[in-house]
């Protein structure tokens, strides 16, 4: 193969990065939104509920948080598809970050939880507030705040991790820069510009936890 089988890198080229980059931003911050909804859900069930229901849940939780992502997302598309209900990449993709997503933030917030001392709900209760409003307006909102800098690191994997999504199909920044590799051969120019797009999208998020941590501790 000589070299006019290649063609050079141009703003075409670039834009078709900046597009896979809205992919990875779109694909991230819904599995981010919904794996935390639901991982705080989880971690309250692993601090307040029985000895058979903590068990169980994490036993569950243990199996997404060490089977390798790559993996479930492989099992995951293929499964769907052999059930006889083909989704596409996006979808599947979304799902399984969300859920793996989940798994970690449910640890970090039964610790947020846990880390509210019994005595300050007692306090609660005997001011007469019910259990839940003890959950919302005390447990929560100091618990959560301890562990909010674990929780802005999951979202950065999260972050980092939807480049897997590429496995089965979806089209975003990692899978963009391969598909530019093989159209140019010029791999230091597009992962140059893949790692600025990375930092784009990471460095907001690093300084808006930052920003809030510090706000919390005046």
């Amino acid at each position: 193969m000589n070299g006019s089988a290649f063609t050079a890198l141009d703003w075409g080229d670039v834009l078709f990065l900046a597009e896979a980059t809205i992919r990875t931003v779109l694909i991230s911050a819904i599995a981010i939104a919904v794996g935390s909804f639901l991982g705080v859900l989880l971690g309250w069930i692993l601090a307040a509920g029985g000895f058979a229901v903590r068990s169980a849940t994490i036993g569950i939780l243990d199996i997404f948080r060490s089977v390798p992502l790559l993996i479930q997302l492989i099992l995951f598309d293929s499964f769907i598809a052999i059930a006889g209900y083909p989704m596409a990449a996006f979808w599947s993709g979304t799902i399984v970050l969300s859920v793996y997503c989940a798994a970690l933030v449910a640890m970090v917030a039964r610790a947020g939880i846990e880390n509210v001392g019994r005595d300050m709900q007692r306090a609660s209760r005997s001011l007469g507030m019910s259990y839940l409003q003890t959950m919302r307006f005390v447990v929560w909102p100091i618990g959560l705040r301890t562990v909010f800098p674990s929780w802005i690191g999951v979202s950065l994997s999260i972050v980092k991790d939807s480049a897997l999504v590429s496995a089965i199909g979806y089209v975003e920044l990692l899978r963009a820069s391969q598909i530019l590799n093989t159209k140019t051969q010029e791999s230091f120019k597009i992962m140059l510009l893949v790692g600025l797009f990375y930092f784009l999208i990471s460095y907001p998020i690093s300084r808006w936890g930052d920003r809030l941590e510090r706000r919390w501790k005046q």
